[in-house]
This record gives C-alpha cells, sequence and structure tokens, in this order.
C-alpha cells in the first residue's frame, strides 16, 4: 500500500475556473481525499493557489495569514458593480486632467496601513451567506471598513486609461477595492481588469506548476517532485529539533515549557514555531503562550 500523500502543490491556477474547481482536479489528479486551497482567487484571476493535501490541510491557517503579491490591470474612468471586469458599468466618468504622474502619486498614497470596505460581491459571509449572494438577489450588505497592509505598490504601466501595477500586500487585501479606491481618489473611478497572483507566502509564480503539468506528472510517476513536503512548506516558520522521546510526548498532548525543548525556539511573526525530527519531518506546530509559560498545540501530526 502506498504511502499517504502529505504536503502542498503550489498551482499555477488558470483563468476561467474557481478556486474550488481547482481544488476538485487536483483531488481527481492525486487520487487523495481531502484537499483544501489557502486563499479564494476569483474564477477571472490567474495564478499561485496554494493548495493542502491530506493532512497538510492543517496547515492552510498558517497559509492564510501570509502576505500576497499581485501584477494587476487598473481601468479608469469605468466604474462597476462588482470593482472588476465581470460586474455591470455603472457609472462612466471622463479623464480629463488625469495623467501618469497624477496615478504614480495618488498609489504612493496608498502604502502602508489603510482601511478597505470589503467588496458586496465577496465570499464574506453576513449571517452564514456569501456576500455576492446577497448582493446578486438585490440585497447587499456592507461590511464595516477594516485595516489591511500595503507593503509596496509599483506601477508598471500607464496607458490612459490602463494602468498596470504590482502590490505587495497582507492577507484580506482587495486588489479590486484597491482599484476602485484609487479610481475614487482621482476623481474618474476605476474597476479591476486582470489580475494575477505572482507570490504567496513566499512561494513565487515560477514555483507554480499548471494543472495539465500535474496531470503529466502524475502519468509519469513523478508527483514525488511535485508534492513539497509539510516541513519545507514552512520555510517561514522557526523551527526546533525533537528527538524520539519529545515526539511522543508532544502526540500524547503533554503540556510543555520552555524547559522541554533543546533550545529555546524563535517564533514566527504569528507567534508561532515547527517541531520537527532531525532528517526534517514535521512533528507539530505549536504557539507560544506569555501568560501561562507554557506552550500551546496548533495540530500534531500523525507518525
Amino acid at each position: 500500500m502506498a504511502p499517504e500523500l502529505n504536503g502542498i502543490v503550489v498551482v499555477d491556477k488558470p483563468e476561467g475556473i474557481s478556486s474550488a474547481g481547482v481544488v476538485a482536479r487536483v483531488k481527481e489528479i492525486l487520487g487523495v481525499k481531502k484537499v483544501g486551497h489557502t486563499g479564494t482567487l476569483d474564477p477571472f484571476a490567474t495564478g499561485v493557489l496554494i493548495c493542502c493535501i491530506n493532512q497538510a490541510t492543517r496547515l492552510s491557517q498558517f497559509f492564510l495569514k501570509g502576505d500576497k503579491v499581485y501584477e494587476a490591470e487598473l481601468v479608469l474612468g469605468t466604474v462597476t458593480d462588482t470593482q472588476d471586469a465581470t460586474g455591470t458599468v455603472i457609472e462612466r466618468h471622463p479623464l480629463d486632467g488625469v495623467s501618469a504622474e497624477q496615478v504614480h502619486e495618488m498609489a504612493s498614497r496608498f502604502v502602508g496601513t489603510i482601511t478597505q470596505v470589503p467588496p458586496v460581491y465577496s465570499a464574506l459571509k453576513h449571517q452564514g451567506t456569501p456576500l455576492y449572494k446577497l448582493a446578486r438577489r438585490g440585497s447587499p450588505v456592507e461590511k464595516p471598513a477594516r485595516p489591511v497592509r500595503i507593503n509596496h505598490l509599483e506601477i508598471l504601466e500607464v496607458n490612459l486609461p490602463a494602468v498596470r501595477f504590482s502590490v505587495s500586500c497582507s492577507s484580506g487585501t482587495y486588489v479590486r477595492t484597491l482599484c476602485a479606491d484609487i479610481g475614487r481618489k482621482l476623481g474618474c473611478g476605476g474597476h479591476l481588469k486582470a489580475l494575477c497572483r505572482t507570490a504567496s507566502c513566499g512561494f513565487p509564480i515560477d514555483a507554480a506548476i499548471s494543472l495539465e503539468k500535474l496531470a503529466e506528472l502524475r502519468d509519469q510517476g513523478g508527483l514525488g517532485e511535485t508534492v513539497i513536503p509539510m516541513n519545507e512548506a514552512l520555510p517561514f516558520m522557526p523551527a526546533a529539533v525533537a528527538d524520539d522521546v519529545l515526539a511522543k510526548r508532544i502526540r500524547n498532548g503533554t503540556k510543555l515549557s520552555e524547559a522541554d525543548l533543546p533550545m529555546p525556539p524563535r517564533v514566527s511573526d504569528q507567534g508561532v514555531f515547527k517541531v520537527v525530527y532531525p532528517h526534517g519531518r514535521l512533528i507539530a506546530v505549536l504557539a507560544e503562550s506569555p501568560a501561562t509559560g507554557r506552550y500551546n498545540y496548533c495540530c500534531v501530526f500523525s507518525a
């Protein structure tokens, strides 16, 4: 019997398929029971979609919080109800007085921590129902503004009404809302025409694989080259090395403190660290608890 496949696959999502559709396709290609993605891309969007396989689905919480990088095309002068090209045009405005210099200057104002009102056409839920479903029924619900972080925003090309840009941002940032807000501040409105996620949690699009190539490697018996083991899937997370005795205590759920570990572990920005065997296999992810002086278990993996 073949060992269970656990790890992540970095998929280059094509246009015209939902993130759930990619998950279903990956599940079919790999012949596994559990697959989950780590950050929705709209059907018209392309690029990096991290898919977690079997036990690795428990790691999705750490990828969901990671920074993302996108390349996008903003069209100025046209406003849609969905803030992107899939929606209905509800406003048109002339671009009189809008220059490339103004676009660059305005974009620079959005770098840093900003507030965004999530779009009414989004997968966020209100009383258990996705907002986009409520909006399609004619009962849109607007969520409160919330802070997001724009790490870097670079204008790549201005060919009015089109503006191409690259943006690095925190989890939860809506690039289409960013486009709409830039257009609104310029006084002409705007919407997102095209979007490609070029990196997610440090995994670049160069490391992503198409669904067609994934199926081809399966047929050639080369999936081992494609599925990234769970430990290697968390390069951004500090590691503590454990022996068999400590690993057994962890799998038994024993409460641990700093004194139980061979060296005081560093923690990530999320306050967590991974515990691995000397050869690298992932045992668990733990979180510090300064109030108690002990560590809390985020997830523990079978031997």
